[in-house]
This record gives C-alpha cells, sequence and structure tokens, in this order.
C-alpha cells in the first residue's frame, strides 16, 4: 500500500450578493487546516479567479481544467462554502473535470452576534442548494457531521479524517489487482466468488496455479541470496527457535517466489490456497510468509477467498493498519453478544499480544507435525475492531456485503490457533443476517473504527449493496 500523500481537489465557493472578502479569508483558512493534516491541495490561485473561488461559468471552467490537469493526484474534492457560494459553480467544475473521486461538501458556521451585512455567511442556506444541484449532476457526495462547522474545529477534523479514509477505500479498490495463488480447496464451496462480477467493477484477478510457484521453488538453492534475505525478515519478524531449519528454508523460499510472482504481474494483495494441498505436496504451512504480507498492508487471505482479501484489503485502506481474515467460528459461554474469532493462523503480528511460530494443529493429525510448521499462534489484544464482509452475488449480479463495529475482549480463553473473543451489541442478529443472506463463515477484521468510511467509500461511490450493522 502506497505512503503517498494525499491530495484534494477544492472548489471555495462564493457567491456576489454575500461578503466575498469571505471566500478570501475561507480559501486560505482550508489550505491551512489540509496542510496541517498533512495533505496537499489543488485549488484556483486568487490570480486564476476572484479570490481563487468558483462563481461564474468561466472560473468553473478553469478549475475543471486546472483539476483535469491534475487528476492523477487528486484522491477527493472538497466543497467549502465560506459564504452562500453560487449553486452552479461546485457542480459544474466537478462534472466537467470528470474525476470521479468521492466529494466532501462543508459549509462554514454563522456567528449569531455578527448578522450584519458585513459577516453575515448564509452557509446553512448555500449548502442545501448546492447538494440539490450535485444531485441534479449525478454526482455522489459526503456531508460533514453538523451541517456547518468550522474548518479549524476538532469536529471539522474527524469529517476530514473519515472523509480522507472514504477516499482511500476508493482509490485502492478502483482498479484493484489481486493475485490469487492456487485453486480453491475443494471442501470450501464457500469461498466461491464472480471473477465476472469483480471486472465489471474494475477488479482484476491474476491466478497462478500451485505447480507453478513449486516449480519456481525448485529452482532455488539454499544459499540464493534472495531466499537468505527472506529466512533472515522471517526471523526478525517472529521467535523461531522451536521451528526446524529446513521448514524454515521452504517457508523463506515460498515468500520469496509469491513475492517474485506478484512483482512479476503486478497485484497488490493476495490469496493462497493453502488447505491442503501445501501440507501434502510442499511439506509447510504458508501462515507465516501470509502474515509478513498482510503486516505490511498487502492483505493476505487463506483458502484461496479472494473477496475475503478485498474485505481485508478495505479495512485496511480506510484504518491504515493491517488486517486479518477470520472464521466466526465459537459462541462464547452463554453470552449472546459475544464469540470466539479464530484462524490456525497466518494473522498479521500487529494482532496479537505475543506471537509466535507454530504449527497447525488441526493439520497435524492428518499430515504431521513435520508437514505443518509455520503457523502464528497467539492472543488478539483486546481494544476495538471493525469487521467486514465483501462479496459476489450471481443471483444479483452485484457485489455487496455488510460492516459493523465491535470490541476483541480480554475473556478467558485457552486453545490454540491465533484467537480472540469478540463483543459485538446484537450479535446474534447480525449471526441471522448473515445465515440468511448466505454470507461466507469468514470475516475480515482490523483493530480500528472505520465502519462508516467503508460503508460510504463502498456504497455510495462504488455502488455495492453494503449494510451496516448498528449497536442499536
Amino acid at each position: 500500500m502506497s505512503n503517498r500523500k494525499m491530495t484534494m481537489g477544492v472548489i471555495v465557493g462564493n457567491r456576489g450578493f454575500f461578503p466575498d472578502v469571505l471566500a478570501k479569508t475561507g480559501r486560505e483558512e482550508i489550505i491551512r487546516v489540509l496542510e496541517k493534516a498533512g495533505m496537499d491541495c489543488v485549488v484556483l490561485s486568487p490570480e486564476e479567479s476572484k479570490f481563487g473561488a468558483v462563481e461564474t461559468h468561466d472560473e468553473a471552467k478553469r478549475c475543471a481544467d486546472l483539476f483535469a490537469r491534475n487528476r492523477h493526484r487528486i484522491d477527493g474534492i472538497i466543497v467549502t462554502l465560506p459564504n452562500f457560494g453560487d449553486e452552479r459553480g461546485a457542480a459544474e467544475a466537478i462534472r466537467r473535470a470528470r474525476l470521479d473521486v468521492p466529494v466532501l461538501v462543508q459549509a462554514s458556521p454563522d456567528d449569531a452576534g455578527a448578522m450584519t451585512e458585513q459577516f453575515r455567511r448564509d452557509s446553512f442556506c448555500g449548502k442545501i442548494s448546492v447538494c440539490h444541484n450535485l444531485r441534479q449532476s449525478g454526482i455522489p457526495y459526503s456531508l460533514t457531521a453538523q451541517h456547518t462547522v468550522g474548518l479549524d474545529t476538532p469536529e471539522f477534523g474527524a469529517d476530514l479524517a473519515r472523509f480522507a479514509a472514504v477516499c482511500r477505500v476508493v482509490r485502492g479498490l478502483r482498479d484493484l489487482r489481486i493475485g490469487c495463488i492456487g485453486a480453491r480447496p475443494a471442501a470450501f464451496t464457500t469461498v466461491r466468488y464472480s471473477e465476472k462480477i469483480l471486472e465489471a467493477n474494475h477488479i482484476t484477478v491474476e491466478t497462478v496455479d500451485l505447480s507453478d510457484i513449486y516449480g519456481r521453488i525448485g529452482k532455488l538453492k539454499d544459499d540464493d541470496p534472495g531466499v537468505i534475505a527472506k529466512l533472515a525478515e522471517i526471523r526478525r519478524y517472529v521467535q523461531t527457535a522451536t521451528t526446524p531449519l529446513p521448514a524454515l528454508l521452504k517457508m523463506a523460499k515460498l515468500g520469496f517466489a509469491v513475492d517474485d510472482w506478484m512483482k512479476s504481474v503486478d497485484v497488490e494483495i493476495s490469496a493462497i490456497q493453502c488447505w491442503t494441498s501445501m501440507q501434502d505436496h510442499f511439506g509447510v504451512m504458508p501462515c507465516t510468509v501470509m502474515s509478513m504480507m498482510s503486516n505490511r498492508l498487502m492483505s493476505s487471505a487463506c483458502e484461496a477467498d479472494v473477496c475475503g482479501t478485498i474485505s481485508m484489503h478495505a479495512l485496511a485502506l480506510a484504518g491504515e493498519e493491517a488486517s486479518a481474515l477470520l472464521d466466526w467460528n465459537n459462541n462464547y459461554g452463554t453470552n449472546p453478544d459475544k464469540a470466539v474469532c479464530f484462524h490456525c493462523s497466518n494473522l498479521p503480528k500487529s494482532f496479537f499480544t505475543e506471537a509466535r511460530m507454530h504449527h497447525g494443529e488441526i493439520f497435524a493429525g492428518t499430515v504431521g507435525i513435520d508437514n505443518a510448521h509455520g503457523t502464528l499462534a497467539g492472543r488478539i489484544k483486546s481494544g476495538p475492531m471493525t469487521f467486514a464482509r465483501i462479496s459476489t452475488d450471481d443471483v444479483s449480479g452485484r457485489m455487496r456485503g455488510y460492516v459493523g463495529e465491535g470490541s476483541f475482549t480480554s475473556d478467558d480463553l485457552t486453545t490454540f490457533g491465533g484467537v480472540g473473543v469478540v463483543e459485538i451489541p446484537r450479535l446474534q442478529e447480525l449471526m441471522q443476517f448473515i445465515c440468511n443472506n448466505g454470507f461466507e463463515h469468514h470475516v475480515a477484521a482490523n483493530l480500528t473504527r472505520v465502519a462508516d468510511a467503508v460503508e460510504e467509500a463502498t456504497s455510495r461511490y462504488l455502488g455495492w449493496e453494503m449494510s451496516r450493522h448498528r449497536a442499536a
């Protein structure tokens, strides 16, 4: 995932009937606020329009041209209304620029003690008119939590952070390229998906057979520089004292081969077959290699769950933290709002209170311990979490999913693998929804609270059918 600096296109609204000097100060203020938030901006200069604002048809065209010239930089557009603003100018500039990025509409508040002709803004009213014109033009847009909000306030800071997350999700999911390494495990029909529906949503899946990966590995010597470097990376990542060197070398070769293939086909995230071809024919678990990728925000899902890795990636884009793929696995005693989430596991190291390399307990009984080394075991640390599942629905021909928030707890639990107890308000209703709508048993999780951003990005801007699970 790129660490590039975010850039916002800015449209400063103005209408001459109102104090247009407010457009000047409003432009200066939004630039300061964005700089403080670590963002760049693209905005008309005072030399290109009156106060660098957009009011007339010509100014809208100039703004659109400026945005179009910077289309590869701009992540989102902010319409800021320091006064009523011209309701047509903003919509026309956005429509002409054709950037197809998220849009945030902000209106500055009036001071009840300064409602004279010299200071009166009327942005409260102007925002309604601007939004009406955006809707007429077929332009989706986002709103601040409060109808009017000062730019240099904590409230707008929260609005801006949420909008930035929306922009990251939209940009990151459009034209996404995913690597599917190996076939779907025969027993896991639950992870079936439609490549055609994904492609219609500008998401491409590049496939490679496990035999191709094994073939690449077969050409690698133990002392290959790439293998040695990957082995050192694994040892830095997790404690490996109880894992035999032959298994570690297999993991290193697998990691190097997968990295090399992903670079060669330009894919960002991956899904890997694992169960149980990897253990039967290669003699190792891919979990640590996958965990390392996810920990670098290159989400990797097991059991060839391509839609699972899309779910992970959406959360990682929003939260800028690593995501994991988990099973909705067990009830937790008799508490209706708690459950056990589990995998055997490839969870990113950042999820754990403490992680150790182990062998797959479930696999060892059938393939033997020697063929099951490489899992990452530990307890998921307590704290906030967002969960999400995105899928392709062949019945409707659409992308669909659900998203919500809860918490990982510190409740007692003695078991194996990567595991945590999750508490989610109205969990039983969520389980009813999942079962009634035929969703998978896999769910993505992220240790941040970003459900609002994921819901808005996927439903409002990508047009997916996204259901939000709420606490009440």
